[in-house]
């Protein structure tokens, strides 16, 4: 005859355990989905933090390029004795960006650390190194943006090197 699961000393399971079972089961899978939810949103918030900071810099670097080209208008003579014109538009600031590295060439942007900015003298071309590249469109980009100084006749631009999309809206 066999023997039963009672003779062998191992007590039933209640209904009432399986069931409590199942229950803190669906809680932790819940929470583990709020949490996961939670942190992708707080990765997209992140990035849009990120890509305002860039843009914001970006808009300090043109309009200090801006007022140079209108100080240069106004005042011919101060030009001409100071020689040629500023490539690097940090150096139109009154102070230095706490995130600028400095004069890097492109050729060695792997050694830029993520979130700084950098000049190129060699393509007069501002960078800078994206903490969250994961959100840059299309993927095929590096995790450096460059930004060329353009000197169209009597103006001074910064334009992006490609058609850079970061979640979802052009960075120009």
């Amino acid at each position: 005859m066999a023997e039963s699961g009672r003779s062998q000393g191992v007590p039933p399971v209640s209904p009432w355990l399986s069931r409590r079972l199942v229950e803190w089961s669906v809680l932790a899978l819940v929470v583990m989905t709020l949490v996961w939810v939670f942190g992708r949103q707080m990765q997209t918030v992140q990035a849009q933090s990120e890509r305002l900071a860039v843009r914001f810099t970006l808009k300090i670097l043109r309009e200090a390029m801006l007022l140079e080209q209108i100080l240069k208008r106004a005042q011919p003579t101060t030009t001409a004795a100071t020689g040629t014109a500023t490539r690097n538009p940090f150096a139109l600031l009154d102070s230095l960006p706490a995130n600028f590295a400095g004069e890097v060439a492109s050729s060695k942007a792997d050694s830029i650390v993520p979130g700084n900015w950098v000049f190129d003298t060699e393509c007069a071309c501002v960078g800078y190194r994206l903490l969250y590249p994961q959100w840059l469109e299309p993927e095929q980009f590096a995790d450096v943006i460059w930004f060329r100084l353009s000197n169209a006749p009597g103006e001074v631009r910064l334009i992006a090197q490609a058609p850079y999309i970061w979640l979802g809206q052009p960075l120009n």
